[in-house]
């Protein structure tokens, strides 16, 4: 977004934000990849705060397109998809082949379901609360699984957990890495001097977006960026965040857009605003 938010008393209220939720016009950074910002962008202004886009994530095609597209046209029981991501990219790859498997379709959590259904995909695996591997595996449907054949859909280099624990089980699991994460090559140098002036809160999705934040800001605003109060979306994340050095950090409290906000929304209550810096990093 490269408007400045409306302020606060000129905003319609939003029906999915927080009650009593007021983020007193302070910046929020969204470190969300570009492609999926502009929700939480809308959540955040609607709370009256101005939403600040910076994506620390580049989403890119995966390097073997032929291998991943051949995985998923392959007969699988069940078929687990990590992240919105994974759905996107996935369709891209072998959308008809998708929409008619047979296979049992799972999801992480209800994000991710969200986006499988909005493409046409209907999943009947998705934990009813938490959204991470650990939920996922918790599902009795994914306790008995010796003998079946099970692809999980992800980003290259993703977490091990899940495919560890199906193996384990018995499952016979590959893996379809349908995109790459990079790093995006945005230099945060040159907003800094705006960030000091405006930012009161940062967002973190995964434990990656956190560790490109600190890759794209210089070293010596560090110690400035982490006394600001952070949003993240796991306990896992909040871990992370807290061995870098980050102060103040809340928890959404459930997955989503939504969730992030009630813990923007959160730290904005227990967190005063501090005076504008206007110093240079």
């Amino acid at each position: 977004m490269s408007e400045r938010a409306a302020p606060a008393n000129q905003r319609r209220p939003d029906p999915s934000s927080p009650p009593d939720c007021d983020l007193g016009g302070r910046g929020v950074l969204v470190t969300r990849p570009a492609a999926q910002a502009e929700a939480l962008c809308r959540l955040v202004a609607a709370a009256g705060g101005e939403p600040v886009p910076f994506p620390t994530i580049d989403i890119q095609p995966t390097a073997d397109p032929d291998g991943a597209a051949a995985l998923l046209t392959a007969g699988w029981d069940i078929i687990v998809f990590i992240s919105r991501n994974a759905v996107e990219q996935a369709l891209q790859l072998a959308p008809t082949a998708l929409r008619s498997q047979r296979a049992q379709l799972a999801a992480v959590g209800r994000a991710t379901a969200e986006a499988m259904e909005r493409a046409g995909l209907t999943p009947s695996l998705v934990p009813a609360a938490g959204f991470d591997s650990e939920a996922l595996l918790a599902l009795p449907a994914l306790r008995q699984v010796a003998g079946r054949r099970v692809l999980i859909v992800r980003g290259e280099g993703g977490r091990a957990l899940l495919g560890t624990a199906l193996s384990e089980r018995g499952a016979q699991v590959r893996y379809a890495e349908v995109y790459r994460r990079g790093l995006p090559t945005a230099d945060a140098t040159a907003e800094l001097t705006h960030w000091r002036r405006t930012l009161g809160f940062l967002t973190a999705t995964s434990d990656e977006v956190l560790h490109n934040l600190l890759a794209l800001v210089p070293a010596a605003a560090h110690a400035w960026l982490k006394g600001l109060p952070l949003a993240v979306l796991s306990a896992r994340n909040a871990d992370t965040a807290r061995g870098l050095g980050f102060a103040h950090v809340a928890v959404a409290p459930q997955p989503g857009d939504a969730g992030m906000l009630a813990a923007l929304c959160a730290l904005a209550a227990q967190v005063p605003a501090a005076p504008p810096e206007a110093g240079s990093p």
